[in-house]
C-alpha cells in the first residue's frame, strides 16, 4: 500500500527488501503476485517494476467514495512588506487547528518536522487550556521517532474518537486507518503534489464533504504556489524515484540476504549486474567469504538487519536517554543525531523539552535533562564539496551544466537559540562535532563570463549573489522531483577549486545519490526559469524567507544579494 511513499532512501531500501522477499520465495517454490496501490504519480507503472523487479499492469481508475473537499490556500498576513515577513505558518495552523477543535471538527494537522509536530501540539494545547479547558486532553503528537507502544495507542485513541485532533508527521500518511476526519491541515507544502493530495485525502474518506487547507511556510516554493496556484492545481504530479544499486543501500542490504542464504552469481538477476564487485568488496571487508561459487556470512556477523536502518543510508544509530531515569526516549540515525541531538540543544518529546548536555560519541548515546526554556534550537553547519568525476555535461541557456559524483563534507560548528513563537534569534553558540564525509551525486553549473567581469566590474556582490541563486532554485526543486528540501543540499563560490570559476553545485543530500540531481539536471531551464519567477515576484525589497533565505544554511544567510542573483538568472537562461 501507499507505494509512493516509496521514494528515495526508504524506497531503496524497500525495493530491495522486496528482493530479498522475491529470493527467498523462489527458493522455496513459490511465485507471489504483487499488487500495488498508491496515490497519483506520474509514472506509477516505472516506479512498481523499480520497487518490485517485474513487469506491472496499470489501472487508474480511481474508485474510491468520495464527496466532496473544499481546498483552501492559506498564506499567512504579512508583518512587514519590506523585510518580506509574515507571520509563522505554525501560528496560523495553530489557529486553524484549535478553531476547528472548538468546533468539534475531526482534524488531522500535518507538519513538515519532527519539532513542528511538537510545537504545534504544545501551541494548540495550551490555547485549548485556556479557552475550552475540557478539550485539551483531546489533542496529541504523532510522529516517527517515538516509541512502538505509544504510536499505536495514539492511533487507537484517534481511531476510537477519544482524540479529537492530531498533529503529525508524514509517519501518520502509511496506510493506517484512523477512522471518519473531516479536515486536515497542510503546515507547509510537504514537497510534492502526490503527497498535498495524499494528506489532503485523509479527511472525507466515508464519503462525506471534507476540508483541507494548505498554510504556506515562509519559504521560495510556498511562496510560488500561492502565488501560481494553477502550478498545484493543474500541473501534472511528479514522478516517483528511487535507486535499488545505490551502493549505500545495496550493500547493507546483500549482507541481510546472505544471513538468509548464501548469494550466487544467479542472484543478480535480482540485485544487478554488479552483484559481484559488490561481494567481493563486502569479501574485502571480511563481511563475507567465498565457497564453491557462493557467499556466505563470515561467522562474526550475527544478524547484520539490526545494523540497517531502512530510512537512511547511514548505520549508526543514536540513543536519547533521559539522564536522572536512564529511560530511553528515541532512537535515531547519525546525521539526524549531529543536527538535533548535539550538546546544548534543546530536543522536544511527546510535547515536553530536554536540554542535552552530553553527545557520546562512542557508545552513540545522547543525555538530556527535563527543561522549561522558552526557546528551540537550530543547527549551524559547515559543507565542502569537491568534484570527483563528470558524468555528463550539456549546453544549457547560455552555460554548461554537467552531472557527477562529489564528496561532500559537513560538519556542525554551533546553533542558534531561536524563540518559540516570535521566532527571534536569542543567542548563538559554538559546538564542534566530526566531520561526516560521504560521495554522492550532484549537478553544478556555469554562470555566463560577461556577466560575472560586469559584476566585478561594478564591484557587486557576486558571491552574495552566487548564494541567493543556490538557495532560491535548493527551494524550488522540489516542485519538479518529487522529494524534500532536506533531501537536497548545495554549495555557491565564487571560484571553485575543481573548477577553476563561479559554481552552483546542488546535490543529493543521501550518500550514493537516489535520483534527485539527476532530475535536476534534465529540466534545468525550467528550474532556472521558476527560480527568476520566485526572486522576481517576492515583494520583498532585499531578500527573505519567501525567496532566498535558507532555514539549512550553515552561514546564518550570509551574504545574500536578491539584485544581483535575479542578474545571474537572467544571464543564465539568456
Amino acid at each position: 500500500d501507499e507505494a509512493h511513499v516509496y521514494r528515495g532512501v526508504f524506497g531503496s531500501h524497500v525495493a530491495n527488501l522486496v528482493r530479498r522477499l522475491r529470493r527467498l520465495c523462489r527458493r522455496f517454490g513459490s511465485d507471489p503476485q504483487f499488487v500495488l496501490c498508491s496515490a497519483t504519480i506520474a509514472n506509477p507503472s516505472e516506479h512498481a517494476e523499480r520497487l518490485v523487479g517485474m513487469p506491472f499492469r496499470v489501472v487508474e481508475e480511481d474508485g474510491a467514495p468520495y464527496g466532496g473537499k473544499d481546498f483552501v490556500f492559506w498564506n499567512p498576513p504579512m508583518i512587514d512588506v519590506a523585510e518580506g515577513s509574515r507571520r509563522s505558518s505554525a501560528a496560523e495552523s495553530a489557529l486553524l487547528l484549535t478553531e476547528l477543535l472548538q468546533r468539534r471538527v475531526r482534524t488531522l494537522a500535518f507538519v513538515r518536522s519532527r519539532r513542528m509536530a511538537e510545537l504545534l501540539y504544545v501551541s494548540v494545547r495550551d490555547r485549548l487550556r485556556e479557552e475550552s479547558p475540557s478539550l485539551a486532553g483531546r489533542v496529541a503528537a504523532y510522529r516517527a521517532g517515538y516509541l512502538p507502544e505509544d504510536r499505536r495507542r495514539i492511533e487507537r485513541d484517534l481511531f476510537e474518537g477519544r482524540l479529537l485532533g492530531l498533529t503529525a508527521t508524514t509517519a501518520m500518511e502509511l496506510g493506517i486507518d484512523i477512522g471518519d476526519l473531516d479536515a486536515t491541515i497542510l503546515s507547509g507544502y510537504p514537497g510534492s503534489i502526490a503527497s498535498a493530495w495524499q494528506q489532503a485525502g485523509r479527511s472525507g474518506r466515508r464519503g462525506d464533504r471534507a476540508l483541507s487547507v494548505l498554510v504556506a511556510l515562509d519559504n521560495p516554493l510556498d511562496q510560488y504556489l500561492m502565488r501560481h496556484p494553477q502550478t498545484f492545481f493543474g500541473k501534472p504530479f511528479e514522478s516517483a524515484r528511487i535507486s535499488p544499486s545505490n551502493p549505500y543501500v545495496l550493500k547493507p542490504q546483500l549482507l541481510c540476504a546472505a544471513y538468509e542464504a548464501p548469494i550466487t552469481a544467479e542472484d543478480a538477476e535480482l540485485f544487478g549486474a554488479d552483484l559481484a564487485a559488490h561481494t567481493q568488496e563486502l569479501t574485502d571487508e571480511g563481511l563475507l567469504r567465498q565457497e564453491a561459487g557462493r557467499w556466505h556470512l563470515e561467522p562474526d556477523v550475527t544478524y547484520p538487519a539490526e545494523n540497517v536502518n531502512i530510512r537512511s543510508t547511514s548505520s549508526s544509530f543514536y540513543t536519547l536517554v533521559e539522564e536522572a531515569s536512564g529511560a530511553i526516549l528515541e532512537t535515531m540515525d547519525e546525521s539526524s543525531a549531529f543536527v538535533e541531538m548535539h550538546p546544548g540543544g534543546v530536543y522536544l518529546h511527546q510535547g515536553e523539552p530536554y536540554l542535552v548536555t552530553d553527545l557520546d560519541l562512542e557508545s552513540h548515546t545522547a543525555y538530556a535533562v527535563r527543561t522549561d526554556v522558552p526557546y528551540y534550537t537550530q543547527a549551524r553547519d559547515l559543507t565542502e564539496t569537491r568534484v570527483l568525476n563528470v558524468f555528463k555535461g550539456k549546453a544549457a541557456g547560455t552555460v554548461k551544466a554537467s552531472l557527477g559524483e562529489v564528496a561532500v563534507s559537513t560538519q556542525v560548528v554551533g546553533f542558534r537559540r531561536i524563540a518559540h513563537y516570535s521566532g527571534e534569534v536569542l543567542g548563538e553558540e559554538y559546538v564542534g562535532l566530526p566531520v561526516r564525509s560521504y560521495n554522492t551525486v550532484s549537478l553544478w553549473f556555469d554562470i555566463p563570463p560577461e556577466t560575472v567581469v560586469r559584476l566585478r566590474f561594478e564591484r557587486r556582490d557576486l558571491a552574495g549573489g552566487l548564494h541567493a541563486m543556490e538557495h532560491a532554485a535548493i527551494g524550488v526543486l522540489p516542485l519538479f522531483a518529487l522529494c524534500d528540501r532536506n533531501d537536497i543540499g548545495g554549495i555557491s563560490t565564487p571560484l571553485h577549486p575543481d573548477t577553476g570559476k563561479p559554481q552552483v553545485f546542488i546535490h543529493d543530500g543521501h550518500p550514493g545519490g537516489v535520483g534527485i540531481a539527476e532530475h535536476g539536471y534534465e529540466v534545468i531551464e525550467d528550474l532556472w526559469r521558476a527560480t527568476l519567477d520566485v526572486v522576481s515576484q517576492c515583494p520583498c525589497g532585499s531578500g527573505c524567507p519567501s525567496c532566498i533565505h535558507s532555514p539549512k544554511c550553515g552561514n546564518n544567510n550570509q551574504p545574500l544579494d536578491k539584485q544581483v542573483a535575479r542578474e545571474l538568472l537572467i544571464g543564465t537562461i539568456g
